[in-house]
Order: structure tokens, then sequence, then C-alpha cells
């Protein structure tokens, strides 16, 4: 499969595992996960696809297990805007992580600091890096916010890590975010 090929199947994946299961007759459990044979069988692929998108994702957006029934099951790691228990332990974060946005919102999240919008948590990045080619997503310049991770966890706030090393938290208050480039 070429690389677009991967990329369109993984969007398919994203919207039905994440956002809208029910659009392909799908159930996910409180922790959102789907039996592999109903995902292939409401999208119509081949077990073979399904296991190329989820080896070769850079961003390693999607889990396969084997559940209790025995049968192979999959599960987006985050970003998921139907309700879900991820299950995912609390954790201390390190001293600084990374959020990369387009330039457009700098002025929204200076003023009121980062909101997880129709999601469980906001998402953000252990490196400059990675924050940088999420920013980039969007297009157009990118903003990459340094969050003082440990200053938060210190006074309260909460984060978790997905499967993934993406770090998750409910919000990101303005005072702890510094804008850089």
């Amino acid at each position: 499969m070429d690389h677009r090929a991967r990329v369109r199947l993984s969007k398919r994946m994203s919207l039905a595992l994440r956002h809208e299961p029910h659009r392909l007759g799908l159930t996910p459990d409180r922790a959102g996960w789907v039996a592999v044979d109903d995902l292939l069988a409401a999208l119509r692929v081949g077990r073979d696809a399904l296991d190329e998108v989820v080896a070769e994702c850079d961003k390693q957006r999607f889990a396969v297990e084997r559940g209790p029934d025995g049968a192979d099951r999959i599960r987006a790691n985050q970003g998921h805007s139907i309700p879900v228990e991820l299950e995912l332990p609390a954790e201390v974060p390190p001293e600084r992580l990374y959020h990369g946005t387009g330039a457009a919102a700098l002025d929204s999240i200076v003023a009121t600091g980062l909101h997880r919008g129709g999601r469980h948590h906001v998402h953000l990045s252990a490196d400059v890096e990675t924050a940088r080619r999420v920013g980039a997503r969007r297009g157009g310049p990118t903003v990459i916010f340094t969050v003082a991770a440990a200053a938060m966890a210190r006074d309260g706030h909460l984060f978790h890590r997905s499967a993934n090393g993406v770090w998750l938290t409910e919000a990101v208050p303005a005072r702890y975010l510094t804008p850089g480039r």
C-alpha cells in the first residue's frame, strides 16, 4: 500500500474509532475497544492493510491487543470526541512539555490557556520536534508553547501518558505557558 492509501485508511480508522463509530455500525466498549474483525468488516479492508497502518503510522495512533475473549481488538490511543475511559494512570510529567499549534491561535491561547475543546484532553508532546509536526498539520506558521508541566503537577493538575507517549491533561492555564517559535 502506498503512503497516500495508508493516510486515507488511517483517517477512516480515526473517524471510526475516535469520533463516529456509530456511522459504521460499531459500538466501542467503555474503554474505546472495538473487535478488529468488526472494524475490518465496517471499513471493507483486509487485516494486512490494517496491520500496515498500525505499524507504519508515525504517530502510533492505534493500539491492537488480544481481548479477554481471545479475539484481537483495536482502539485509538487518544483524541476521542466520543465518551471513553482510557484507564490511564496518573503520571508525574517531565519538567517541560510542548504544544504546537497554528499561529492564528496564539492570542487566544496566551489569554485563556489550552482547552480540550470537543476532546477528552489537551495533547502535549515530550519534545519540540513532535510538537512542531503536530502544529504544522494546520498549515501556515506554527507556534510552539512550552508548558511548565512539573509546576502544573505540583499545583494539583493531573497528567496521563497514552500508549504512544502523548501526554494528556484536562487543560493548561495560561500562567503555565510560554510561547516560542
